[in-house]
Protein backbone atom coordinates (compact mmCIF):
# COMPACT_ATOMS: atom_id res chain seq x y z
CA UNK A 1 0.00 0.00 0.00
CA UNK A 2 3.11 2.25 -0.06
CA UNK A 3 4.36 1.96 -3.22
CA UNK A 4 1.84 4.72 -5.12
CA UNK A 5 -0.10 5.55 -2.38
CA UNK A 6 -1.33 8.79 -4.77
CA UNK A 7 -2.70 6.57 -7.07
CA UNK A 8 -4.83 4.34 -4.41
CA UNK A 9 -6.25 7.63 -3.02
CA UNK A 10 -7.58 8.99 -6.14
CA UNK A 11 -9.08 5.37 -7.21
CA UNK A 12 -10.62 5.38 -3.75
CA UNK A 13 -11.88 8.82 -3.90
CA UNK A 14 -13.61 7.83 -7.42
CA UNK A 15 -14.99 4.60 -6.37
CA UNK A 16 -16.35 5.99 -3.26
CA UNK A 17 -18.40 8.70 -5.47
CA UNK A 18 -19.59 6.12 -7.69
CA UNK A 19 -20.33 3.58 -4.77
CA UNK A 20 -22.82 6.15 -2.63
CA UNK A 21 -25.85 6.38 -4.78
CA UNK A 22 -25.50 2.52 -5.09
CA UNK A 23 -25.11 2.01 -1.24
CA UNK A 24 -28.16 4.21 -0.92
CA UNK A 25 -30.38 2.70 -3.68
CA UNK A 26 -29.74 -1.36 -2.44
CA UNK A 27 -30.13 -0.29 1.21
CA UNK A 28 -33.73 0.97 0.06
CA UNK A 29 -34.40 -1.82 -1.82
CA UNK A 30 -33.27 -4.41 0.31
CA UNK A 31 -36.01 -3.38 2.52
CA UNK A 32 -33.59 -2.15 5.64
CA UNK A 33 -33.48 1.29 4.70
CA UNK A 34 -30.44 3.42 2.77
CA UNK A 35 -28.50 3.93 6.53
CA UNK A 36 -27.72 -0.18 6.05
CA UNK A 37 -26.66 0.41 2.52
CA UNK A 38 -24.02 2.85 3.69
CA UNK A 39 -23.33 0.80 7.44
CA UNK A 40 -22.63 -1.93 5.01
CA UNK A 41 -20.31 -0.16 2.75
CA UNK A 42 -18.71 1.25 5.66
CA UNK A 43 -18.19 -1.55 7.55
CA UNK A 44 -17.82 -4.66 5.03
CA UNK A 45 -15.62 -2.76 2.45
CA UNK A 46 -13.24 -2.13 4.78
CA UNK A 47 -12.78 -5.44 6.49
CA UNK A 48 -13.14 -7.15 3.28
CA UNK A 49 -9.85 -5.17 1.95
CA UNK A 50 -8.14 -5.77 4.99
CA UNK A 51 -8.47 -9.62 4.87
CA UNK A 52 -9.67 -10.72 1.88
CA UNK A 53 -7.94 -12.45 -0.94
CA UNK A 54 -7.59 -9.91 -4.09
CA UNK A 55 -6.10 -6.35 -3.75
CA UNK A 56 -8.58 -4.61 -5.83
CA UNK A 57 -12.01 -6.03 -4.87
CA UNK A 58 -14.66 -3.14 -3.61
CA UNK A 59 -16.82 -4.94 -1.50
CA UNK A 60 -20.38 -3.56 0.01
CA UNK A 61 -24.23 -4.04 -0.92
CA UNK A 62 -25.11 -5.26 -4.09
CA UNK A 63 -28.29 -5.53 -6.62
CA UNK A 64 -28.09 -9.90 -6.49
CA UNK A 65 -27.99 -9.59 -2.28
CA UNK A 66 -30.70 -7.33 -2.59
CA UNK A 67 -33.00 -10.07 -4.43
CA UNK A 68 -32.40 -12.96 -1.68
CA UNK A 69 -33.16 -10.07 0.89
CA UNK A 70 -36.42 -8.53 -0.05
CA UNK A 71 -38.54 -12.30 0.44
CA UNK A 72 -36.10 -12.17 4.18
CA UNK A 73 -36.99 -8.90 5.24
CA UNK A 74 -41.04 -10.09 4.06
CA UNK A 75 -41.11 -13.17 5.73
CA UNK A 76 -38.48 -12.19 8.70
CA UNK A 77 -38.15 -8.42 8.97
CA UNK A 78 -35.12 -6.64 9.54
CA UNK A 79 -33.75 -8.32 12.53
CA UNK A 80 -34.01 -11.79 10.37
CA UNK A 81 -32.09 -10.02 7.91
CA UNK A 82 -29.60 -8.78 9.96
CA UNK A 83 -29.16 -12.35 11.29
CA UNK A 84 -28.98 -14.72 8.56
CA UNK A 85 -25.86 -12.04 8.01
CA UNK A 86 -24.44 -13.02 11.14
CA UNK A 87 -25.13 -17.23 10.20
CA UNK A 88 -23.37 -16.23 6.04
CA UNK A 89 -20.57 -15.08 7.88
CA UNK A 90 -20.23 -17.78 10.08
CA UNK A 91 -20.59 -20.20 6.37
CA UNK A 92 -18.07 -18.40 4.54
CA UNK A 93 -15.25 -18.71 7.31
CA UNK A 94 -16.58 -22.73 7.13
CA UNK A 95 -16.05 -22.60 3.45
CA UNK A 96 -12.72 -20.39 3.67
CA UNK A 97 -11.37 -23.33 5.99
CA UNK A 98 -12.48 -26.17 3.85
CA UNK A 99 -10.85 -24.20 1.20
CA UNK A 100 -13.79 -24.26 -1.05
CA UNK A 101 -12.69 -21.40 -3.30
CA UNK A 102 -11.13 -23.18 -5.81
CA UNK A 103 -14.09 -24.98 -7.23
CA UNK A 104 -15.23 -21.35 -8.38
CA UNK A 105 -13.03 -22.06 -11.58
CA UNK A 106 -15.74 -25.02 -12.83
CA UNK A 107 -18.56 -22.68 -13.32
CA UNK A 108 -19.24 -22.40 -16.83
CA UNK A 109 -19.17 -19.20 -18.45
CA UNK A 110 -23.20 -19.46 -19.86
CA UNK A 111 -24.22 -19.73 -15.93
CA UNK A 112 -22.19 -16.90 -15.25
CA UNK A 113 -24.00 -14.69 -18.20
CA UNK A 114 -27.25 -16.40 -17.50
CA UNK A 115 -26.94 -15.23 -13.84
CA UNK A 116 -25.70 -11.80 -14.58
CA UNK A 117 -28.72 -11.43 -16.78
CA UNK A 118 -31.42 -12.61 -14.59
CA UNK A 119 -30.08 -10.57 -12.19
CA UNK A 120 -30.09 -7.36 -14.18
CA UNK A 121 -33.61 -8.10 -14.95
CA UNK A 122 -34.63 -8.31 -11.32
CA UNK A 123 -32.76 -5.08 -10.06
CA UNK A 124 -34.50 -3.47 -12.87
CA UNK A 125 -38.17 -4.79 -12.04
CA UNK A 126 -37.44 -4.28 -8.93
CA UNK A 127 -37.03 -0.03 -8.85
CA UNK A 128 -40.50 -0.04 -11.34
CA UNK A 129 -42.39 1.26 -7.87
CA UNK A 130 -39.89 3.91 -6.73
CA UNK A 131 -39.57 5.17 -10.55
CA UNK A 132 -43.28 5.18 -11.12
CA UNK A 133 -43.67 7.27 -7.64
CA UNK A 134 -45.79 4.80 -5.93
CA UNK A 135 -45.70 2.25 -2.89
CA UNK A 136 -44.26 -0.97 -3.71
CA UNK A 137 -47.50 -3.16 -3.63
CA UNK A 138 -47.52 -6.62 -2.31
CA UNK A 139 -45.99 -9.44 -4.24
CA UNK A 140 -44.63 -12.89 -4.15
CA UNK A 141 -42.02 -12.33 -7.34
CA UNK A 142 -40.95 -9.20 -8.61
CA UNK A 143 -42.86 -9.55 -11.85
CA UNK A 144 -45.65 -9.51 -9.98
CA UNK A 145 -44.98 -6.60 -7.64
CA UNK A 146 -43.47 -4.33 -11.15
CA UNK A 147 -47.20 -5.32 -12.86
CA UNK A 148 -49.07 -4.58 -10.12
CA UNK A 149 -47.08 -0.99 -9.59
CA UNK A 150 -47.82 -0.15 -13.35
CA UNK A 151 -51.41 -1.24 -12.57
CA UNK A 152 -51.32 1.47 -9.36
CA UNK A 153 -49.83 3.89 -11.82
CA UNK A 154 -51.82 4.01 -14.90
CA UNK A 155 -55.03 4.67 -11.80
CA UNK A 156 -52.54 7.68 -10.47
CA UNK A 157 -49.68 8.68 -12.83
CA UNK A 158 -46.88 10.62 -10.85
CA UNK A 159 -44.54 11.66 -13.99
CA UNK A 160 -42.39 13.76 -11.34
CA UNK A 161 -41.07 10.39 -10.02
CA UNK A 162 -41.03 8.82 -13.93
CA UNK A 163 -39.29 11.83 -15.45
CA UNK A 164 -36.46 12.04 -12.08
CA UNK A 165 -35.99 8.28 -12.80
CA UNK A 166 -35.57 7.85 -16.22
CA UNK A 167 -33.45 11.00 -16.66
CA UNK A 168 -30.66 10.06 -14.03
CA UNK A 169 -31.08 6.78 -15.59
CA UNK A 170 -30.30 8.79 -19.13
CA UNK A 171 -27.79 10.82 -17.47
CA UNK A 172 -25.93 8.02 -16.38
CA UNK A 173 -25.77 5.89 -19.47
CA UNK A 174 -25.14 8.98 -22.00
CA UNK A 175 -22.44 10.53 -19.87
CA UNK A 176 -20.81 6.86 -19.46
CA UNK A 177 -20.54 6.82 -23.26
CA UNK A 178 -19.54 10.49 -23.62
CA UNK A 179 -16.57 10.98 -20.85
CA UNK A 180 -16.35 7.17 -19.38
CA UNK A 181 -13.98 8.69 -16.29
CA UNK A 182 -16.92 11.05 -15.15
CA UNK A 183 -18.80 9.47 -12.21
CA UNK A 184 -22.27 10.96 -13.88
CA UNK A 185 -23.66 8.20 -11.40
CA UNK A 186 -23.28 11.16 -8.30
CA UNK A 187 -23.72 14.09 -11.02
CA UNK A 188 -27.19 12.57 -12.00
CA UNK A 189 -27.90 12.17 -8.45
CA UNK A 190 -27.28 15.69 -6.95
CA UNK A 191 -28.63 17.47 -10.34
CA UNK A 192 -32.22 15.13 -9.65
CA UNK A 193 -31.96 16.75 -5.84
CA UNK A 194 -31.40 20.15 -6.54
CA UNK A 195 -34.39 19.65 -9.29
CA UNK A 196 -36.59 18.01 -6.56
CA UNK A 197 -35.83 21.04 -4.01
CA UNK A 198 -35.56 23.87 -5.98
CA UNK A 199 -38.97 23.24 -8.13
CA UNK A 200 -40.62 21.88 -4.71
CA UNK A 201 -41.79 18.32 -6.69
CA UNK A 202 -43.59 16.96 -3.39
CA UNK A 203 -43.92 13.88 -5.79
CA UNK A 204 -40.54 13.19 -5.62
CA UNK A 205 -40.38 11.73 -1.89
CA UNK A 206 -36.82 11.68 -0.26
CA UNK A 207 -35.03 8.81 0.96
CA UNK A 208 -35.54 9.99 4.70
CA UNK A 209 -34.05 10.88 7.83
CA UNK A 210 -30.27 9.36 8.18
CA UNK A 211 -28.75 8.72 11.39
CA UNK A 212 -25.89 10.33 11.48
CA UNK A 213 -23.43 8.06 12.11
CA UNK A 214 -22.85 4.46 12.42
CA UNK A 215 -25.13 2.99 15.51
CA UNK A 216 -22.95 1.32 17.85
CA UNK A 217 -22.58 -2.34 17.85
CA UNK A 218 -25.74 -4.02 19.32
CA UNK A 219 -26.75 -7.97 19.64
CA UNK A 220 -30.23 -7.20 20.21
CA UNK A 221 -31.76 -7.66 16.77
CA UNK A 222 -30.85 -11.54 17.13
CA UNK A 223 -33.59 -13.92 16.96
CA UNK A 224 -32.33 -16.83 18.58
CA UNK A 225 -35.84 -18.63 18.35
CA UNK A 226 -35.86 -18.68 14.23
CA UNK A 227 -32.36 -19.94 13.89
CA UNK A 228 -33.61 -22.81 12.77
CA UNK A 229 -35.75 -21.37 10.13
CA UNK A 230 -33.21 -18.54 9.00
CA UNK A 231 -30.69 -21.47 8.08
CA UNK A 232 -32.42 -22.27 5.02
CA UNK A 233 -31.89 -18.28 3.99
CA UNK A 234 -28.60 -17.71 5.21
CA UNK A 235 -27.18 -20.65 3.41
CA UNK A 236 -28.39 -18.63 0.06
CA UNK A 237 -26.87 -15.57 1.38
CA UNK A 238 -23.75 -17.44 2.04
CA UNK A 239 -23.54 -19.44 -1.63
CA UNK A 240 -24.45 -16.15 -3.69
CA UNK A 241 -22.00 -14.25 -1.72
CA UNK A 242 -19.26 -16.67 -2.06
CA UNK A 243 -19.85 -17.01 -6.02
CA UNK A 244 -20.64 -13.26 -6.51
CA UNK A 245 -17.05 -12.31 -4.52
CA UNK A 246 -15.60 -14.72 -6.28
CA UNK A 247 -17.14 -14.18 -9.55
CA UNK A 248 -15.64 -10.58 -9.00
CA UNK A 249 -12.37 -11.35 -8.09
CA UNK A 250 -11.75 -13.58 -11.51
CA UNK A 251 -12.67 -10.10 -13.54
CA UNK A 252 -10.54 -8.14 -11.39
CA UNK A 253 -7.50 -10.79 -12.67
CA UNK A 254 -9.03 -10.56 -16.12
CA UNK A 255 -8.30 -6.70 -15.72
CA UNK A 256 -5.11 -6.52 -14.91
CA UNK A 257 -1.50 -7.91 -15.17
CA UNK A 258 0.79 -9.33 -12.23
CA UNK A 259 -2.71 -9.72 -9.71
CA UNK A 260 -3.85 -12.91 -8.83
CA UNK A 261 -6.43 -13.52 -6.31
CA UNK A 262 -6.52 -16.13 -3.17
CA UNK A 263 -9.93 -17.66 -3.18
CA UNK A 264 -10.27 -19.14 0.20
CA UNK A 265 -8.59 -16.04 1.53
CA UNK A 266 -11.45 -14.11 -0.31
CA UNK A 267 -14.09 -15.81 1.25
CA UNK A 268 -12.21 -15.82 4.79
CA UNK A 269 -12.94 -11.71 4.05
CA UNK A 270 -15.85 -12.05 2.96
CA UNK A 271 -16.90 -14.28 6.20
CA UNK A 272 -15.31 -11.44 8.28
CA UNK A 273 -17.03 -8.56 6.82
CA UNK A 274 -20.94 -10.07 6.81
CA UNK A 275 -19.98 -11.16 10.58
CA UNK A 276 -19.22 -6.81 11.43
CA UNK A 277 -21.50 -5.57 9.20
CA UNK A 278 -24.88 -6.70 10.65
CA UNK A 279 -23.35 -5.58 14.21
CA UNK A 280 -23.82 -2.07 12.28
CA UNK A 281 -27.29 -2.20 11.04
CA UNK A 282 -25.73 -3.67 7.62
CA UNK A 283 -27.52 -5.95 5.25
CA UNK A 284 -24.93 -8.79 3.80
CA UNK A 285 -22.03 -7.72 1.62
CA UNK A 286 -20.26 -9.44 -1.55
CA UNK A 287 -17.72 -7.73 -3.54
CA UNK A 288 -19.15 -5.57 -6.30
CA UNK A 289 -18.50 -6.65 -10.31
CA UNK A 290 -19.19 -2.77 -11.42
CA UNK A 291 -17.48 -0.63 -8.23
CA UNK A 292 -14.06 -3.42 -8.65
CA UNK A 293 -13.93 -2.78 -12.42
CA UNK A 294 -14.06 1.03 -11.34
CA UNK A 295 -11.34 0.67 -9.02
CA UNK A 296 -9.57 -1.19 -11.34
CA UNK A 297 -9.80 1.70 -14.30
CA UNK A 298 -8.99 4.32 -11.62
CA UNK A 299 -5.18 3.11 -11.29
CA UNK A 300 -5.89 1.14 -8.35
CA UNK A 301 -2.86 -0.65 -7.10
CA UNK A 302 -3.48 -2.09 -3.71
CA UNK A 303 -6.10 -2.54 -0.70
CA UNK A 304 -5.47 1.09 0.45
CA UNK A 305 -7.86 1.89 -2.79
CA UNK A 306 -11.27 -0.29 -1.27
CA UNK A 307 -9.73 1.14 2.25
CA UNK A 308 -10.43 4.99 1.15
CA UNK A 309 -13.56 4.12 -0.95
CA UNK A 310 -14.88 2.90 2.77
CA UNK A 311 -13.30 5.68 4.37
CA UNK A 312 -14.61 8.63 2.72
CA UNK A 313 -18.21 6.93 2.79
CA UNK A 314 -17.90 6.88 6.24
CA UNK A 315 -16.78 10.89 6.35
CA UNK A 316 -20.14 11.11 4.31
CA UNK A 317 -22.07 8.98 6.45
CA UNK A 318 -20.42 11.25 9.49
CA UNK A 319 -20.88 15.23 8.04
CA UNK A 320 -23.37 14.75 5.02
CA UNK A 321 -26.50 13.04 6.17
CA UNK A 322 -29.22 15.50 6.36
CA UNK A 323 -27.59 16.23 2.96
CA UNK A 324 -28.09 12.79 1.84
CA UNK A 325 -31.14 12.24 3.19
CA UNK A 326 -33.06 14.67 0.54
CA UNK A 327 -32.33 12.32 -2.35
CA UNK A 328 -35.36 11.60 -3.84
CA UNK A 329 -36.38 7.84 -4.16
CA UNK A 330 -36.60 7.98 -7.70
CA UNK A 331 -33.13 9.20 -8.39
CA UNK A 332 -31.96 6.14 -6.88
CA UNK A 333 -34.23 3.93 -8.83
CA UNK A 334 -32.79 5.73 -11.77
CA UNK A 335 -29.12 4.86 -11.08
CA UNK A 336 -29.87 1.05 -10.48
CA UNK A 337 -31.90 1.20 -13.50
CA UNK A 338 -28.97 2.24 -15.37
CA UNK A 339 -26.53 0.04 -13.65
CA UNK A 340 -28.81 -2.99 -14.44
CA UNK A 341 -28.78 -1.98 -17.68
CA UNK A 342 -24.94 -1.48 -17.96
CA UNK A 343 -24.51 -4.96 -16.39
CA UNK A 344 -25.88 -6.84 -19.92
CA UNK A 345 -22.80 -7.08 -21.75
CA UNK A 346 -24.96 -7.45 -25.16
CA UNK A 347 -21.75 -8.57 -27.02
CA UNK A 348 -20.92 -11.23 -24.41
CA UNK A 349 -24.24 -13.13 -24.88
CA UNK A 350 -24.33 -12.89 -28.23
CA UNK A 351 -21.27 -14.55 -28.64
CA UNK A 352 -22.33 -16.82 -26.02
CA UNK A 353 -25.70 -17.54 -27.82
CA UNK A 354 -24.05 -17.77 -30.99
CA UNK A 355 -21.45 -20.61 -29.83
CA UNK A 356 -23.42 -23.55 -29.29
CA UNK A 357 -26.51 -24.68 -29.21
CA UNK A 358 -26.01 -25.92 -25.70
CA UNK A 359 -24.09 -22.84 -24.73
CA UNK A 360 -27.62 -20.78 -25.55
CA UNK A 361 -29.58 -23.21 -23.87
CA UNK A 362 -27.87 -23.07 -20.53
CA UNK A 363 -27.31 -19.22 -20.79
CA UNK A 364 -31.52 -19.48 -21.44
CA UNK A 365 -32.48 -21.52 -18.32
CA UNK A 366 -29.94 -19.75 -16.13
CA UNK A 367 -31.52 -16.42 -16.72
CA UNK A 368 -34.77 -17.79 -16.91
CA UNK A 369 -34.81 -19.24 -13.59
CA UNK A 370 -32.65 -16.27 -12.00
CA UNK A 371 -35.53 -13.88 -12.89
CA UNK A 372 -38.72 -16.85 -11.83
CA UNK A 373 -36.96 -18.50 -8.52
CA UNK A 374 -34.32 -18.62 -6.17
CA UNK A 375 -30.91 -16.88 -7.52
CA UNK A 376 -29.03 -19.73 -5.27
CA UNK A 377 -30.81 -22.23 -6.95
CA UNK A 378 -30.75 -20.88 -10.87
CA UNK A 379 -27.31 -21.03 -10.49
CA UNK A 380 -27.66 -24.57 -8.96
CA UNK A 381 -30.39 -25.70 -12.37
CA UNK A 382 -27.63 -24.05 -14.50
CA UNK A 383 -24.51 -26.39 -13.25
CA UNK A 384 -26.84 -29.07 -13.24
CA UNK A 385 -27.81 -28.88 -17.27
CA UNK A 386 -24.52 -27.72 -18.11
CA UNK A 387 -23.06 -30.89 -16.46
CA UNK A 388 -25.46 -32.99 -18.07
CA UNK A 389 -25.04 -31.67 -21.63
CA UNK A 390 -21.26 -31.50 -21.32
CA UNK A 391 -21.74 -35.66 -20.81
CA UNK A 392 -23.69 -35.96 -23.20
CA UNK A 393 -21.36 -34.33 -25.54
CA UNK A 394 -18.05 -36.27 -23.92
CA UNK A 395 -20.17 -39.43 -24.28
CA UNK A 396 -20.75 -38.71 -27.87
CA UNK A 397 -16.90 -38.64 -28.67
CA UNK A 398 -16.72 -42.34 -27.47
CA UNK A 399 -16.29 -44.68 -30.79
CA UNK A 400 -15.83 -48.41 -31.13
CA UNK A 401 -15.67 -49.19 -35.00
CA UNK A 402 -14.35 -52.73 -36.98
CA UNK A 403 -11.14 -52.38 -38.36
CA UNK A 404 -8.92 -54.39 -40.84
CA UNK A 405 -7.24 -57.51 -39.97
CA UNK A 406 -3.35 -56.76 -40.32
CA UNK A 407 -1.00 -59.35 -41.31
CA UNK A 408 1.25 -58.38 -38.81
CA UNK A 409 1.73 -61.39 -37.33
CA UNK A 410 5.60 -62.29 -35.17
CA UNK A 411 7.98 -64.09 -37.76
CA UNK A 412 8.06 -68.07 -38.20
CA UNK A 413 4.15 -67.91 -39.65
CA UNK A 414 3.74 -68.91 -43.27
CA UNK A 415 1.78 -65.99 -45.56
CA UNK A 416 -0.79 -68.74 -46.31
CA UNK A 417 -2.14 -68.63 -42.89
CA UNK A 418 -3.08 -65.49 -42.92
CA UNK A 419 -6.00 -65.30 -45.69
CA UNK A 420 -8.40 -67.35 -43.21
CA UNK A 421 -7.98 -64.92 -40.53
CA UNK A 422 -10.29 -62.42 -41.73
CA UNK A 423 -13.22 -64.84 -41.72
CA UNK A 424 -13.15 -65.88 -38.30
CA UNK A 425 -11.30 -62.74 -36.00
CA UNK A 426 -13.03 -59.40 -35.84
CA UNK A 427 -11.09 -56.67 -34.70
CA UNK A 428 -12.69 -53.43 -32.74
CA UNK A 429 -10.56 -50.65 -31.72
CA UNK A 430 -12.25 -48.42 -28.75
CA UNK A 431 -11.93 -44.69 -29.12
CA UNK A 432 -12.49 -42.35 -26.40
CA UNK A 433 -14.41 -42.36 -22.45
CA UNK A 434 -15.78 -45.46 -21.70
CA UNK A 435 -17.88 -44.09 -18.59
CA UNK A 436 -21.47 -44.14 -17.41
CA UNK A 437 -22.62 -41.52 -19.85
CA UNK A 438 -22.41 -43.49 -22.96
CA UNK A 439 -20.60 -47.46 -22.61
CA UNK A 440 -23.93 -49.40 -23.00
CA UNK A 441 -24.37 -47.27 -26.62
CA UNK A 442 -21.69 -48.52 -28.30
CA UNK A 443 -20.85 -52.01 -26.67
CA UNK A 444 -24.32 -53.33 -27.21
CA UNK A 445 -22.91 -53.55 -30.71
CA UNK A 446 -20.05 -55.82 -29.49
CA UNK A 447 -22.11 -57.67 -27.70
CA UNK A 448 -23.94 -58.47 -30.84
CA UNK A 449 -21.59 -60.14 -33.02
CA UNK A 450 -22.08 -63.83 -34.24
CA UNK A 451 -19.70 -64.31 -37.57
CA UNK A 452 -16.75 -64.86 -35.95
CA UNK A 453 -15.01 -67.22 -33.52
CA UNK A 454 -12.41 -64.22 -32.31
CA UNK A 455 -12.79 -60.91 -30.71
CA UNK A 456 -9.76 -58.51 -30.63
CA UNK A 457 -10.60 -55.25 -28.51
CA UNK A 458 -8.15 -52.61 -29.00
CA UNK A 459 -8.05 -51.17 -25.64
CA UNK A 460 -5.23 -48.42 -25.87
CA UNK A 461 -6.89 -45.60 -27.36
CA UNK A 462 -10.24 -45.23 -24.15
CA UNK A 463 -9.17 -42.23 -22.75
CA UNK A 464 -11.11 -42.52 -19.30
CA UNK A 465 -12.53 -45.96 -18.16
CA UNK A 466 -15.08 -45.98 -14.59
CA UNK A 467 -17.12 -48.58 -12.64
CA UNK A 468 -19.97 -48.47 -15.28
CA UNK A 469 -18.03 -48.63 -18.28
CA UNK A 470 -15.82 -51.47 -17.18
CA UNK A 471 -19.65 -53.41 -16.05
CA UNK A 472 -20.66 -52.86 -19.29
CA UNK A 473 -17.79 -54.38 -21.01
CA UNK A 474 -17.77 -57.32 -18.81
CA UNK A 475 -21.61 -58.02 -19.94
CA UNK A 476 -20.25 -57.77 -23.62
CA UNK A 477 -17.53 -60.67 -22.56
CA UNK A 478 -19.99 -62.57 -20.93
CA UNK A 479 -22.60 -62.54 -23.74
CA UNK A 480 -19.66 -63.52 -26.64
CA UNK A 481 -18.59 -66.21 -24.16
CA UNK A 482 -21.60 -68.25 -24.36
CA UNK A 483 -21.71 -68.10 -27.77
CA UNK A 484 -18.56 -69.79 -27.69
CA UNK A 485 -16.30 -66.36 -29.26
CA UNK A 486 -13.05 -66.03 -27.71
CA UNK A 487 -12.10 -62.16 -26.80
CA UNK A 488 -8.50 -61.13 -26.54
CA UNK A 489 -7.55 -57.72 -25.34
CA UNK A 490 -4.30 -55.88 -26.17
CA UNK A 491 -3.35 -52.49 -24.71
CA UNK A 492 -5.04 -51.61 -21.76
CA UNK A 493 -3.56 -48.93 -19.73
CA UNK A 494 -2.55 -49.15 -16.12
CA UNK A 495 -4.77 -46.30 -14.80
CA UNK A 496 -7.69 -48.59 -16.26
CA UNK A 497 -6.81 -51.92 -14.70
CA UNK A 498 -8.54 -51.18 -11.41
CA UNK A 499 -12.02 -50.48 -12.95
CA UNK A 500 -12.06 -53.81 -14.92
CA UNK A 501 -10.35 -55.83 -12.01
CA UNK A 502 -13.36 -54.30 -9.36
CA UNK A 503 -15.88 -55.68 -11.56
CA UNK A 504 -14.33 -58.94 -12.51
CA UNK A 505 -13.66 -57.96 -16.18
CA UNK A 506 -9.77 -58.64 -15.59
CA UNK A 507 -10.70 -62.66 -14.70
CA UNK A 508 -12.63 -62.89 -18.15
CA UNK A 509 -9.53 -61.67 -19.91
CA UNK A 510 -7.34 -63.60 -17.98
CA UNK A 511 -4.88 -65.52 -20.59
CA UNK A 512 -6.51 -63.19 -23.26
CA UNK A 513 -4.65 -60.16 -23.00
CA UNK A 514 -1.35 -58.61 -24.64
CA UNK A 515 0.19 -55.92 -25.01
CA UNK A 516 0.07 -55.18 -28.86
CA UNK A 517 -2.24 -56.09 -31.31
CA UNK A 518 0.12 -58.37 -33.56
CA UNK A 519 0.64 -60.70 -30.15
CA UNK A 520 -3.25 -60.24 -30.10
CA UNK A 521 -3.41 -61.57 -33.67
CA UNK A 522 -0.70 -64.28 -33.02
CA UNK A 523 -2.85 -65.03 -30.14
CA UNK A 524 -6.43 -65.75 -32.13
CA UNK A 525 -3.91 -67.49 -34.29
CA UNK A 526 -2.91 -69.94 -31.86
CA UNK A 527 -6.41 -70.18 -30.57
CA UNK A 528 -7.96 -71.11 -34.39
CA UNK A 529 -5.50 -74.02 -34.37
CA UNK A 530 -6.68 -75.71 -31.24
CA UNK A 531 -10.49 -75.20 -32.62
CA UNK A 532 -9.75 -77.31 -35.78
CA UNK A 533 -10.26 -73.74 -38.04
CA UNK A 534 -6.88 -73.61 -39.12
CA UNK A 535 -4.33 -76.13 -39.92
CA UNK A 536 -1.42 -77.36 -37.39
CA UNK A 537 1.84 -75.07 -38.08
CA UNK A 538 4.94 -77.20 -39.46
CA UNK A 539 8.25 -76.15 -39.50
Amino acid sequence: MTRDPRRDLLAGLTVAIVALPLALGFGVSSGLGAEAGLATAVVAGALAALFGGSNLQVSGPTGAMTVVLVPIVAQYGPGGVLTVGLLAGVLLLALALLKAGRYMRYVPAPVVEGFTLGIACVIGLQQVPNALGVTAPDGDTVLVVAWRAVEEFVRAPNWTATVLALGVAAVMLLGARWRPAVPFSIVAVVMATVAAQLLHLDAAAPIGDLPSGLPAPSLDFLELSALGSLLGPALAVAALAALESLLSATVADGMTTGQRHDPDRELFGQGIANLAAPLFGGVPATAAIARTAVNVRSGARSRLAALTHAAVLAVIVFAAAPLVSRIPLAALAGVLLATAIRMVEVGALRAMVRSTRSDAVVLVLTAVATLALDLVLAVIIGLLVAGALALRAVAGQARMERTEVTPELPDGHREAEHAPLSGHIAVYRIDGPVFFAGAHRFLLELSEVTDVRVVILRMARITTMDATGALALKDALEKLDRRGIAVLACGIRPDHRQALASVGALDLLSGHEYATEPEALAGAHAHLRRAGLLPAATA
